[in-house]
């Protein structure tokens, strides 16, 4: 036999035994509808008080890393998974992710250092978090 053959012999006798492990349901007997109990002349139970509630447990702090991108040397920096990128703690709307600088400044603009030089680009050339961010 050849092996082309052979796997597909082995693939459909393994296919069809997984067909006959399988049980069919098993239907549960229907019981007769308990009759309604006579009205009691006994007063109903009061409720008894609620236990009070713990407070909600304080959410985690975010990461100030990621587990997938590094962040960028030599700055401060915290890391945002919503727009999936570092956001520098020095300079305001400036961002930063996989060895590129990112900056809104009423428009898009990319580096490779935090100080520039800045060239422009358009929603395309941002990661995808950022352009949500930013309404564009």
């Amino acid at each position: 036999m050849t092996a082309i053959a052979r796997i597909t012999l082995l693939s459909v006798v393994l296919g069809l035994s997984a067909c006959a492990v399988q049980r069919p349901p098993v239907e549960q007997p229907t019981r007769p509808p308990i009759p309604p109990s006579q009205p009691s002349t006994k007063p109903a139970p009061s409720t008894a008080p609620s236990k009070p509630t713990t407070p909600a447990k304080p959410a985690k702090p975010l990461p100030r890393t990621s587990a997938s991108f590094a962040p960028p040397p030599g700055g401060n920096s915290h890391w945002d998974p919503k727009m999936g990128v570092y956001v520098l703690d020095d300079q305001p709307n400036t961002f930063y992710r996989q060895r590129t600088y990112y900056r809104w400044d009423n428009g898009w603009s990319r580096s490779i250092s935090p100080k520039g030089p800045w060239e422009e680009t358009d929603i395309h050339g941002v990661p995808g978090g950022l352009g949500r961010q930013f309404g564009q």
